[in-house]
């Protein structure tokens, strides 16, 4: 299955298309799509789903969307890494920042992928459109300080979202969800603990031969099980390295890893740096 790499902090566009025929693709990015005419079809790993002109979705890292119109479609697709999140300049928001992107992260994995986001505030909606519209004016002028504007803007518009998807969650309206999302979402909540990211453990959870956990994650995701827990550990790591002051063998300990010298090694192999040399390096001044 293709992959598609985002090679920038934030990207948006607008795209007019009477047809995309594109395959569905795995994309390594948060991203927010909203439709801005036409309907449709969204591929949703590998599964089918309407939408119609209005409709905002979420989309997280790993997972495997595509769409195909049947009326001209034009949407605005905007996309971000955490890297991008996570860029502030003041070292006093470090922690503030980090608590909100825990929060945010969970948020994208509770809502639910069968159905858009339920936006069930008018006015929320209006600001919604209306922010989008400010984005693709800031990221296409690029004036002064354009940049901080685009992550503001982005801060603002996730949040509104954020709280119509917890009002819907906490509201009772709880559908199934494809098991994929199930293990990922798993994965991330329990990432520093080693034994429930174990095969055998992930076989008993969630109702696979532990012969076939892997192949289905391969599968679905086009990332073996074992990759996809050290990239997402690593990127754990670069998190605790910019925006704690927990001292290296306190990260080895929190996130699993036999010891100080083991994270260190692993993480070089990943970085090119030492964590000591990328805490130093990327950390805001």
């Amino acid at each position: 299955m293709k992959e598609k790499q985002l090679h920038q902090p934030f990207e948006l566009y607008i795209s007019d298309i009477e047809e995309w025929e594109e395959r569905a693709l795995i994309y390594h990015f948060f991203e927010i799509v909203q439709i801005l005419e036409g309907e449709g079809i969204r591929v949703v790993n590998e599964n089918n789903f309407s939408y119609q002109k209005g409709d905002i979705f979420l989309f997280t890292p790993l997972d495997c969307r595509g769409f195909k119109s049947i009326k001209a479609t034009k949407f605005c697709s905007i996309r971000f890494s955490e890297v991008f999140l996570t860029d502030y300049k003041s070292i006093s928001m470090r922690e503030r920042i980090t608590l909100w992107l825990n929060q945010l992260e969970q948020i994208f994995y509770q809502h639910n992928r069968f159905q858009p986001v339920m936006i069930r505030n008018k006015n929320d909606g209006k600001m919604i459109t209306n922010l989008i519209d400010s984005l693709g004016s800031e990221f296409d002028h690029k004036q002064a300080y354009f940049e901080d504007n685009l992550q503001h803007l982005i801060t603002v518009i996730l949040n509104l979202l954020s709280r119509n998807v917890i009002n819907h969650v906490t509201a009772g309206n709880q559908h199934k969800e494809p098991l994929i999302n199930k293990i990922v979402l798993h994965i991330r909540q329990n990432i520093y603990k080693k034994e429930e990211l174990k095969v055998k453990y992930l076989a008993t959870k969630f109702n696979l031969s532990a012969n076939y956990v892997g192949e289905y994650f391969k599968k679905i995701t086009g990332e073996s099980l074992q990759d996809y827990i050290k990239l997402y550990k690593m990127k754990s790591v670069e998190q605790r390295l910019i925006f704690s002051d927990n001292r290296i063998g306190e990260i080895a300990d929190e996130l699993g890893f036999t010891d100080e010298s083991h994270l260190s090694t692993q993480f070089k192999k990943h970085s090119g740096y030492s964590p000591t040399e990328y805490r130093k390096n990327k950390r805001p001044e």
